[in-house]
């Protein structure tokens, strides 16, 4: 019998109208070996919350870059406990400022991930806390 392959969910919130960041990933993500659900832009933190449960996903990955992502990921989190979903780990990355991670962080969300870290790293974080749940 295989291993159950990682099913990662990729989301664009808000206005953010650049998702190649969020394209790059999800083909490293797939590359890597794992089941990528990418959203498309747009995307209401409802919405966001509604596929990954909907897809029965292992992780949440969040592209922002517009810098709402305050209330972004407070939104997602607190969604995400009214669903009794918290189980699935949050993972934010793009334009966030390096003194809004702690922030982030205390809030629920996993990581944050910024341009200084490569594709690996990151493939590799989203495997190993996967294997948590």
């Amino acid at each position: 019998m295989s291993e159950k392959r990682v099913r990662v969910l990729v989301a664009k919130p808000g206005l953010d109208g650049h998702d190649r960041g969020a394209k790059v990933l999800a083909a490293a993500l797939r590359d890597s070996g794992m089941e990528v659900i990418y959203t498309g832009l747009h995307q209401t933190p409802e919405m966001i919350v509604n596929s990954a449960i909907q897809e029965d996903v292992d992780v949440i990955c969040v592209s922002i870059l517009s810098g709402a992502h305050q209330r972004v990921f407070s939104e997602i989190i607190r969604l995400l406990t009214e669903r009794k979903a918290t189980d699935i780990p949050v993972l934010g990355g793009g334009i966030i400022p390096e003194t809004d991670v702690e922030s982030l962080k205390k809030l629920g969300v996993d990581a944050v991930f910024t341009s200084a870290n490569t594709l690996s790293e990151i493939t590799q974080y989203v495997q190993k806390i996967s294997k948590k749940n």
